[in-house]
C-alpha cells in the first residue's frame, strides 16, 4: 500500500507535537532535556498521570509531590532557584501501590537555571537570524557580521525551544529544547537571538528563549474566544450569536496549537513584536489597546503570573498607502490604506503602556526603505528590549532604551510649546538641524508645519500660519522619522497632544 507524502508529513507532525509519555507521566513538550528554568521565581513542574498515581518531583535538592485530579492533571511549584550553569537532573516519579505496574519514573537532563524569556508576533519576530522565513529575509542578509561572530562564538549558555508553525492538532510541534547553535540558531528569530546574548552577557547566567511566533498574523489569533468575553471593550462580540469574531474575523487560530501547552511554563516576561497585520486588516489605531489588554491578562491568566512584564517594539514606518492586495475579509471589498493608519496604531501601541509592566522600545530611526515591512535592524532592537529588561527588572544602569515621549502641552504667548520625558537631561536632533515633522492647528483642525526650538525638556512650536494653536503633532504619518533625540540618541515617539492619554496609571 503507498503512503502519500502528505500522510508522512502529517505522521512527523504528530510525533512532533506529541506530549512526552513515559512510564508513570505525561510531560508537556515544553517539560525536556536541555531547558532553562526560571531562577528566582516559584517554578512550575506539570503534566498528567493515572488515577491514585502519587507524583514525586526531585531536583536541586527539593522534593515535592502532587496527586492528580480528576482531569489526571497533576503540578507542583519548586521553591526558588539559584542560577547554575551546572547541568543538572529531575527526576519526576509516579507510583501507585494499588498498580505497581504502572510505576515509573523520568529523567529530564543537562538542565540549566538562568533567566527564561518567551518572544511572539509576526513575522518581524519570526525574522530568523540566518535562514529566511515568512517571506522576510534573515538578520544575516544586512548584518555580514553576524555570520562572522556566529562562525567564532559560542554560546554555551543561552538556550532555544522554538514552536512550529501549524494548525493541523491542537498540540505544539517542536523540537525541543536545543543549545544555540547550527541550525537552531540559524532558524530562531534574530531579535530573541540578540536579546538572549546580551541578557546573558550582561547577567552572566544561563538565558532560556521560548519562540512561539507567525508572519502574517494578527493579535487576535494568539488567544482564544474567552480572553476576548472578559474584556467590557468587545461585550458587542461577545453578545453577537455564534462563534465570537473579532471586526468580522475569526480568532484563536493559533492558540491550541502554538499557545497553550507552553503555560505555565515559568518565564520571566514576554517580547511582543506585532501589529502589521492589526492595520492590514482591520485598520486598529488605539483599539490595538484593547486586544492588548485581553492578550497580556489572558496570558498572565494562563501563565500564573499577574505581574508578567511585556514588552512591545513600536512598528517601523512602512508605506501602508501602497498596497493594493488587501481585502475584508469576505474578500469582496478592497482595502485601501491611509498615511494615518500607522500612526492610530503606534497610539495604540502606546495606549496599552498604560497596563502595568508593559512598555515599548522605538524603531523609527532604524531603516529607511518604506516599502520594506522587515525593516533591517534587528539586532539594536534586540539590544533596546535587553535594556529595558536589564532597566526595569534587573536593576542595571544601561544605555537607555526609550526615546522623548510626549508628556503635556501648552500655549504661550501664540506657540504651543511641547514638554517631554525621557530625554536624559537633553533634547537634541540627530542631524543638527531643527527639529522635524512637528505641525500644530487651531479650533479649525487644519494642521500646518511648525518650526520647532528646542528649550531643555521642551520644544516650542509656531506658526504664522496658525494664530491660535490648540493642538500640536510629531510624525503623524507612516514614513516619520523624527530627528528629536534624547541624551542617548533614541527617537521621539510621535504622537498627538488631543489623542486618548497614553499616561501610564501606574
Amino acid at each position: 500500500m503507498k503512503t502519500s507524502r502528505l500522510a508522512y508529513g502529517l505522521l512527523a507532525l504528530l510525533v512532533l507535537a506529541a506530549p512526552e509519555m513515559r512510564a508513570g507521566v505525561t510531560l508537556p513538550k515544553i517539560l525536556a532535556d536541555n531547558m532553562v528554568l526560571q531562577r528566582g521565581q516559584p517554578v512550575a513542574i506539570w503534566g498528567t498521570a493515572a488515577e491514585g498515581d502519587e507524583v514525586t518531583v526531585k531536583f536541586a535538592g527539593q522534593e515535592k509531590h502532587a496527586q492528580p485530579g480528576p482531569d489526571g492533571r497533576w503540578q507542583v511549584a519548586l521553591d526558588p532557584l539559584k542560577a547554575s550553569a551546572t547541568p543538572q537532573e529531575m527526576t519526576i516519579t509516579a507510583t501507585n501501590a494499588a498498580k505497581p505496574e504502572s510505576n515509573g519514573e523520568t529523567k529530564l537532563k543537562n538542565i540549566l537555571v538562568g533567566e527564561v524569556w518567551f518572544c511572539g508576533g509576526q513575522s518581524n519576530m519570526e525574522y530568523a537570524t540566518i535562514t529566511p522565513s515568512s517571506g522576510a529575509p534573515s538578520a544575516a542578509a544586512s548584518d555580514p557580521q553576524l555570520v562572522q561572530e556566529i562562525k567564532t562564538e559560542t554560546y554555551p549558555q543561552i538556550r532555544l525551544f522554538r514552536v512550529e508553525k501549524q494548525t493541523k492538532i491542537p498540540q505544539i510541534a517542536t523540537n525541543g529544547w536545543t543549545d544555540c547553535s547550527g541550525d537552531a540558531l540559524s532558524q530562531f528569530s534574530a531579535i530573541g537571538f540578540f536579546f538572549a546574548r546580551n541578557l546573558q552577557r550582561e547577567l552572566n547566567v544561563p538565558v532560556g528563549m521560548v519562540g512561539s511566533y507567525w508572519g502574517g498574523s494578527r493579535l487576535e489569533q494568539w488567544i482564544p474566544p474567552e480572553a476576548f468575553t472578559k474584556q467590557p471593550a468587545f461585550a458587542k462580540e461577545a453578545a453577537a450569536p455564534g462563534p465570537l469574531r473579532i471586526d468580522t474575523r475569526a480568532v484563536g487560530d493559533y492558540y491550541n496549537s502554538m499557545i497553550r501547552d507552553l503555560a505555565p511554563f515559568t518565564l520571566r516576561g514576554v517580547l511582543w513584536y506585532q501589529g502589521e497585520s492589526n492595520i492590514i486588516a482591520s485598520n486598529d489605531g488605539p483599539h490595538y489597546a484593547d486586544k492588548m489588554q485581553a492578550l497580556v491578562d489572558f496570558w498572565r491568566g494562563i501563565w500564573q503570573e499577574p505581574q508578567l512584564p511585556f514588552y512591545q517594539v513600536q512598528l517601523a514606518p512602512y508605506l501602508y498607502t501602497s498596497r493594493t492586495t488587501d481585502y475584508t475579509a469576505d474578500k469582496k471589498t478592497q482595502i485601501v490604506h491611509t498615511a494615518e493608519e500607522l500612526p492610530k496604531l503606534w497610539e495604540g501601541q502606546f495606549l496599552a503602556t498604560r497596563i502595568p509592566g508593559v512598555e515599548i522600545v522605538p524603531t523609527t530611526d532604524l531603516d529607511s526603505n518604506f516599502k520594506n515591512i522587515h525593516p533591517d535592524g534587528k539586532r539594536v532592537v534586540g539590544q533596546r528590549l535587553a535594556n529595558l529588561a536589564l532597566t526595569k527588572i534587573y536593576g542595571k544602569t544601561t544605555p537607555a532604551w526609550q526615546g522623548p515621549t510626549f508628556d503635556k502641552a501648552e500655549v504661550n504667548d501664540g506657540n504651543f510649546v511641547v514638554h517631554f520625558t525621557n530625554t536624559g537631561g537633553k533634547l537634541s536632533t540627530r542631524d543638527d538641524k531643527t527639529p522635524a515633522l512637528f505641525e500644530i492647528a487651531g479650533a479649525d483642525g487644519v494642521f500646518k508645519p511648525a518650526t520647532a526650538t528646542i528649550s531643555g525638556d521642551t520644544v516650542v512650536l509656531h506658526s504664522n500660519e496658525v494664530k491660535e494653536p490648540t493642538v500640536a503633532r510629531l510624525g503623524w504619518m507612516e514614513t516619520a522619522q523624527p530627528n528629536l533625540v534624547n541624551k542617548d540618541g533614541l527617537p521621539a515617539y510621535p504622537f498627538r497632544s488631543n489623542g486618548p492619554d497614553w499616561h501610564p496609571t501606574h
